[in-house]
């Protein structure tokens, strides 16, 4: 199907961070668009109301496919049972998961696809910030709301590239195939691999074979840039056919950390502040780089942009600092991740006390069988804190955990356990915070807790 024809499009799930994004993209593009969903929240609400695209009631309702859509674009938080789905494919509707659209829409572009466990997000905002800084023209579709970026998706028929954070979590529920195998790239970056997604990918092994697949879909004449330091990358980006591809490692960047601030050194440049720190962003900027360079950028061009580039929301997010107390934000809550974080955070700042707390909110983070994959993530902290809510627990119908449970797995006995955020905000406002920072991890929002409040009793 030619992307030209499509005039009509109807999204299942709507509300969701990237479907609402794709729902503003396309209407900007000029398509008619309605969408359905049993839940939209904020931002989503306001912004979908802004541009007329918000469903006049949630739920799901078939009779909006009787009006004949050039195509149906399908969440992933749509189930399989779906009414409007099923009416779609009584009508013999085209039907789409967001990356098959995007491949769709973007056949004729080169396609740069960023893939890994942890960094994708930062690897590509960086490469947008370069491209942007540079006034290139390119399309892109990441899971992020980034700054100076009004969507997190952008399709035109103009650019001659998309930047596309490749998730490997699952495309929609109908194939369940990974969303990075779908976009077929021609240059690839794999930046970590450790476990997540058990509720989809029940074992290691399986996991990480997603990822070799998506290494051998790199085409004749692709690149693919893989983090050489991580042992499973390794694993699964052995040049099979090195005439054919270009293998590209690459490692943390030279630097040295000065007062807090990181400079990174360089051979043409001399030494150049950057605002980004830790040894697993020193890595993104490497894999950020080496795309800007495949892609014409020259090194000299790339640093400078840099130099301006202030991270990706909730990545090591300054939310508020004092004289000598910095609160970060994170959206960590994979344990390779929660190790990084928390290293990175005392790294820049040895002669601070970390206060550093990781909210257990994900499937795979409150299984039994997978906490066990947290040991030692929090040993950087001077206090180490896990919080989670038991409603959560018991609305994804698991099995209750327990702190000394929390302990054996996180093999730290100094650990302090949170299940009510009540009771964790007056602990961290009672603290003595005399240089001291606090890391607050998570991809949720420990229950509604009162930030504002929080940063007054901190700072």
């Amino acid at each position: 199907m030619e992307k030209k024809e499509l005039q009509y499009i109807h999204l299942i799930a709507i509300g969701g961070s990237i479907m609402h994004n794709l729902a503003l993209a396309l209407h900007d593009k000029g398509l008619k668009i309605t969408g359905s969903d049993d839940e939209i929240f904020e931002p989503a609400k306001s912004r979908l109301a802004a541009a007329g695209l918000l469903p006049e009631k949630e739920g799901w309702f078939p009779e909006k496919l009787d009006t004949s859509p050039d195509a149906v674009i399908l969440g992933m938080h749509a189930r399989v049972d779906n009414p409007e789905l099923a009416r779609a494919q009584e009508l013999n509707i085209p039907i789409y998961s967001f990356p098959e659209f995007i491949y769709e829409q973007s056949k004729d572009k080169q396609r740069i696809v960023i893939g890994g466990s942890h960094g994708k997000t930062t690897i590509t905002s960086i490469i947008m910030h370069v491209l942007r800084h540079q006034g290139r023209l390119f399309d892109y579709a990441v899971g992020a709301q980034l700054e100076g970026f009004d969507r997190m998706v952008k399709l035109t028929d103009k650019a001659p590239i998309i930047i596309i954070e490749g998730d490997e979590y699952l495309s929609d529920p109908i194939k369940r195939i990974p969303k990075f195998h779908l976009y077929n790239h021609h240059i690839g970056v794999i930046s970590g691999i450790s476990w997540d997604h058990m509720n989809v990918f029940p074992d290691p092994k399986i996991y990480l074979d997603q990822f070799r697949i998506f290494a051998e879909m790199t085409p004749k004449a692709g690149t693919l840039i893989y983090n050489q330091d991580d042992e499973q990358v390794q694993l699964v980006s052995v040049p099979r056919n090195p005439s054919d591809i270009a293998y590209i490692g690459y490692t943390v960047h030279e630097h040295s950390i000065r007062n807090g601030k990181t400079i990174l050194h360089t051979k043409k440049d001399g030494d150049i502040e950057i605002q980004l720190f830790g040894e697993h962003n020193l890595r993104n900027i490497s894999a950020a780089k080496e795309v800007c360079k495949k892609i014409g950028i020259k090194g000299h061009d790339f640093y400078e942009a840099l130099k301006s580039f202030k991270g990706a929301a909730k990545r090591l997010e300054k939310i508020a600092e004092s004289e000598d107390s910095i609160i970060f934000r994170d959206f960590a809550h994979a344990p390779s991740k929660v190790k990084a974080t928390t290293e990175a955070v005392k790294k820049q700042y040895p002669k601070r006390e970390l206060v550093a707390c990781i909210e257990l909110h994900t499937f795979s983070s409150l299984n039994k069988n997978f906490i066990p994959q947290y040991a030692n993530a929090l040993d950087a902290a001077d206090e180490p804190i896990v919080y989670f809510n038991p409603k959560t627990i018991e609305h994804k119908r698991m099995e209750m955990l327990t702190e000394e449970e929390l302990k054996a797995a996180f093999q730290n006995p100094r650990l302090k356990v949170f299940t009510d955020s009540q009771a964790l905000q007056k602990h961290l406002a009672a603290y003595n915070w005399q240089s001291t920072n606090l890391l607050l991890m998570s991809s949720g929002n420990y229950n509604n807790i009162n930030i504002e409040a929080l940063t007054q009793a901190v700072l």
